[in-house]
């Protein structure tokens, strides 16, 4: 259930190890992962308390290389992967000390990272705003494309010979205690002896699952634009706060450069807005001044599927049959290898990741939530999904 990045690449993956899979969605492809940016970027975006996620983003940017090789044989085209890093750049006196905090954080994890002044910072993206004090390279981090990726996903789930079914999800067909299939608002269903629940922000708003066994997962807006530049107007990904907020600009091989992103608690609101456009523009025009002379050539926003701890969900449920690919929240595309892996291994029995390190099943087990009071934004009712 699901045809997002995540959603389609654990079918992907269950049905390149030979089992027959069906894919549920009203419009694959078009959700939070057509919106996303798609940094890999676990070293850029690592924060103090967040150590588990860290460890995980690391495992997962280590499967990419693969991951995005293997995807392109099977469907025959390219997912624009990339792997140039990620320059963190700081402005006033505050934000260079924050900066070097954070690269000594780094430095003890054994992170690959390097510190550069304001001079170095402009040689290596001449872009850069002249105001730039300093800034931290990590050249391991990479990005790409999510709109190829699930494109290349479609096409290489059909060539192996997937079934896809455009339709809506009413609800999950529960007997006893295990999970038969699912039961579609058109009066269908679809019989299966296992489920993958994959459905982001919708994953805690379905009907037909014990209150227990629903993910607490919420609904966070992100705004995002995409400018039409040249290719080489800027060589990696650049990130920076400004007046507070963070914002990033991330390169596309044919020149387009997308900048993000908002972080609204809206439900499921879905309307671009004028205010939050000005917001991103405002800060990346800090960052990179000629970005404003750039052509738009897309706006969107997409609902990344949050959790109390921002940790994803994944694994088996206490409900047989009931497995979930959900809650990456900002990390969707960075832990899509380790999520499809994962899951694929639980599906066919022969696991490769359970064991591993960091320890997926330990760190995102859904049952981590059994017995805990759901928060009224936990799961909120959406209606239909657009």
């Amino acid at each position: 259930m699901g045809g997002g990045i995540v959603g389609l690449a654990v079918a992907w993956r269950a049905a390149r190890a030979g089992l027959a899979v069906t894919v549920v969605d009203p419009a694959p492809g078009t959700g939070a992962s057509r919106a996303a940016a798609g940094m890999l970027a676990p070293v850029s975006e690592v924060t103090y308390t967040e150590e588990p996620l860290l460890r995980l983003g690391m495992a997962s940017l280590s499967r990419w290389p693969a991951f995005a090789a293997e995807l392109s044989q099977d469907a025959g085209t390219d997912v624009d992967y990339r792997t140039e890093g990620t320059l963190d750049v700081a402005f006033g006196a505050d934000d260079l000390e924050a900066l070097g905090e954070l690269a000594g954080f780094m430095e003890k994890l054994a992170l690959p990272v390097e510190r550069l002044t304001g001079r170095e910072c402009r040689r290596a993206e001449p872009m850069l705003a002249p105001s730039v004090r300093g800034g931290l390279l990590a050249s391991g981090d990479a990005w790409v494309d999510p709109r190829r990726v699930t494109a290349a996903l479609l096409a290489a789930l059909t060539r192996r010979g997937a079934t896809l079914v455009e339709g809506r999800v009413r609800g999950l067909d529960v007997r006893g205690d295990a999970v038969r299939g699912v039961r579609l608002a058109d009066g269908g269903a679809v019989a299966a002896d296992r489920v993958v629940l994959a459905a982001g922000a919708w994953s805690g708003s379905l009907d037909g699952l014990p209150p227990e066994v629903l993910p607490p997962v919420r609904p966070v807006k992100g705004q995002i634009m995409r400018l039409r530049g040249v290719p080489g107007f800027l060589g990696r990904c650049v990130r920076g706060v400004v007046h507070g907020s963070s914002a990033y600009m991330v390169p596309r091989g044919d020149g387009e450069i997308v900048l993000g992103a908002t972080q609204e608690e809206m439900g499921f609101d879905t309307r671009v807005t004028a205010g939050a456009l000005w917001e991103l523009l405002r800060d990346a025009r800090e960052l990179v001044p000629g970005i404003t002379e750039l052509e738009v050539a897309d706006v969107s926003a997409g609902l990344r599927p949050g959790t109390p701890d921002n940790l994803p969900v994944v694994g088996r449920t206490a409900l047989e049959g009931l497995l979930l690919a959900t809650g990456h929240h900002r990390g969707g595309v960075l832990l899509t290898p380790l999520t499809a892996d994962f899951v694929a291994g639980e599906l066919t029995g022969a696991p490769d990741v359970r064991d591993g390190d960091p320890p997926v099943e330990a760190i995102c087990s859904p049952l981590r939530f059994a017995g805990r009071p759901r928060h009224p934004g936990d799961g909120t009712r959406a209606g239909e999904r657009p």
